[in-house]
């Protein structure tokens, strides 16, 4: 896998980029002006970042594997050390599939029922191949998603959730929040994940918990 230069990165606009940070050559962005990555991040091949008006924010020690999407027009937030695996789908907009409304982006939009709605994903989540998240989802700290899972609804946090719709299955270790404070102990000198990045643009704030949701899919 070819990554990106720090210069090539420079170039494609983002609003802020941090140190350490990992992007192919094959990922695709769209609107980089309105997505910040911060320190020690990795996107993999054939990625699709399409940031809308709410933007795209993605912490630090964040891994997005192969062939994700992120796509909508609300916000969606990555936070530290979460991990998306490969062909994680994750939508901040959202056709209506009832029939009361049009569907597909080349219908205008007044003749269409388009749900947009924030999704954060946050601190040391981790979603498994073929996960789909749907607009205005919470996924709490630490909580798993299993493969293929269809998430719908918010998350608690430490809990482990598969199936579709996604359901509790387990709960999760918390032992992970010990290993993060060796990390960071260990890293004299450095500064602290998620707490700065080098600006191209002035780094979005954190936005409220988005409210739980229910919708059917993108078109």
């Amino acid at each position: 896998m070819a990554f990106l230069s720090r210069q090539a990165l420079r170039r494609l606009g983002f609003a802020a980029i941090g140190e350490n940070v990992l992007v192919s050559d094959k990922a695709s962005f769209h609107s980089p002006s309105r997505i910040v990555l911060g320190d020690h991040v990795r996107i993999d091949d054939f990625c699709v970042l399409s940031a809308g008006e709410g933007g795209i924010r993605i912490g630090s020690f964040v891994h997005v594997a192969c062939q994700c999407t992120l796509i909508g027009k609300g916000r969606i937030e990555l936070e530290d050390f979460c991990n998306l695996s490969g062909r994680v789908a994750v939508y901040s907009s959202s056709d209506d599939f009832s029939g009361t409304g049009m569907t597909n982006p080349m219908v205008p939009r007044e003749f269409r029922r388009v749900t947009d709605d924030p999704v954060r994903i946050g601190r040391h989540a981790i979603l498994g191949t073929g996960a789909v998240v749907l607009p205005g989802v919470v996924i709490g700290e630490g909580a798993a998603v299993g493969a293929l899972t269809l998430v719908r609804e918010s998350l608690e946090p430490f809990l482990i959730y598969a199936g579709t719709p996604a359901r509790r299955i387990g709960e999760r270790s918390r032992t992970l929040l010990e290993l993060e404070a060796q990390l960071r102990a260990g890293m004299p000198g450095r500064r602290a994940a998620g707490r700065t990045v080098t600006r191209a643009g002035a780094r979005p704030a954190t936005p409220p918990t988005s409210r739980r949701k229910r919708s059917q899919g993108r078109g």
